[in-house]
């Protein structure tokens, strides 16, 4: 049994995968660090925000994150959370991603990573340990990555205003308020923007929009009091850019997070 351990105690072992599992109470902060090996972090319940350098994640329940090994990132938790995390040598899976990235979790693949962390942390070739493990390896080879990350510039000036946007969202921000605020002709920062980011503004802003809402609506926060925050004229137009943007308004989002999340992964 593998539980409420630093994950570096296990990172020199010699198994290709090892799984750890954690519960972290409302508003616990890992500070930035990073691991050896690729990590998986699956959360059973409760919300997880990773940052790092590239972005920012919101990771809901049941869904998990794919952090590549040397990455630096820092995890804020939202809500008791309760998390699930195997641990990959590089090699053990085929064409792993390079970047971090919110992955949809199939019901197998949960159940497996509920197992894992109740192995043994030795396993044979034989055993039924390292059977349950490859069949993690197989499943995580066919999870569908989730829109739910806020890409963050290069350029450490367009870098800083993105990062001050996340902290207070504004929808009605425009390129020129951008452009004016970076000493940029309006041409010249868009095509800076989407070289840095691969998104358009307005893309980007909505998804940010999104991407920091979703901590706050898991946390409990009526709609309206989120859309006036963000500077919309009402809540019905808050929805329906959160529905562009995932498939669904944010209503159906939580009265059934299942089906919602499963839209967005086909997207």
């Amino acid at each position: 049994m593998v539980r409420n351990v630093r994950a570096a105690t296990l990172e020199t072992r010699p198994e290709r995968i090892v799984a750890v599992g954690n519960s972290y109470p409302a508003g616990h902060k890992h500070p930035i660090h990073r691991h050896r090996r690729n990590q998986l972090l699956y959360a059973s319940t409760g919300v997880m925000v990773v940052g790092t350098e590239q972005g920012t994640w919101v990771v809901p329940p049941q869904r998990a994150i794919w952090i590549p090994g040397g990455v630096e990132h820092e995890i804020r938790m939202i809500g008791d959370v309760c998390t699930r995390s195997v641990y990959l040598k590089d090699g053990a899976i085929a064409k792993a991603p390079n970047r971090c990235q919110v992955l949809g979790v199939s019901p197998l693949l949960s159940r497996l990573l509920m197992e894992a962390v109740d192995l043994p942390v030795a396993y044979e070739a034989d055993d039924r340990a390292n059977h349950i493990m490859q069949l993690i390896l197989l499943e995580l080879r066919s999870s569908v990555e989730l829109p739910l990350c806020v890409p963050i510039p290069t350029r450490v000036r367009l870098a800083s205003k993105c990062r001050r946007f996340l902290a207070k969202p504004n929808s009605r921000d425009t390129i020129d308020d951008w452009a004016v605020a970076l000493h940029m002709s309006r041409r010249a920062f868009t095509r800076l923007f989407r070289q840095e980011t691969g998104m358009s503004l307005s893309a980007w802003r909505q998804q940010a929009i999104v991407v920091v809402a979703l901590s706050r609506l898991l946390s409990g926060e009526t709609v309206t009091a989120i859309a006036m925050d963000y500077g919309y004229s009402n809540s019905g137009a808050f929805s329906s850019m959160f529905r562009r943007v995932t498939g669904t308004t944010p209503t159906d989002y939580f009265a059934s997070n299942e089906s919602a999340l499963d839209t967005m992964s086909r997207r």
